[in-house]
């Protein structure tokens, strides 16, 4: 049975060189979009946290995967129709361009609404 990676940089290790590009570049994406939150593994995959979980990212065979992808998916409903989108995630196939400008936007956006959401969660008490 694999281990578990322990840092980020042990779990893009994991991936062949063409795939560990990608990795970083999505890694360096998200610090870029959101340098606020900080970087764990959770679930076994890299996961940005402030104020709780707020994104994840997982590489794959065939496709880079984002998790949860922002409810403001329907927003960008136009940007992700080349791709699959469900609920809370978005794929980026390897075998195309990953669209970084995208990500960053769906990150800035993620950020947005899951302080949104943990300030509405803290009036409540």
């Amino acid at each position: 049975m694999p281990t578990t990676p322990q840092t980020v940089d042990n779990y893009i290790a994991g991936f062949p060189k063409d795939v560990q590009v990608i990795l970083q570049k999505v890694r360096q994406t998200i610090r870029e979009a959101a340098p606020e939150m900080e970087e764990t593994i959770k679930y076994a995959i890299p996961t940005y946290v402030q104020k709780g979980n707020m994104l994840s990212f997982a590489g794959y065979k065939k496709h880079i995967g984002i998790y949860p992808a922002p409810a403001g998916t329907k927003k960008f409903q136009k940007e992700l129709a080349a791709y699959r989108a469900a609920k809370s995630t978005v794929q980026f196939p390897l075998d195309r361009p990953i669209p970084y400008d995208l990500l960053s936007q769906l990150v800035k956006f993620r950020v947005k609404e899951h302080l949104a959401s943990v300030k509405a969660k803290a009036k409540k008490k």
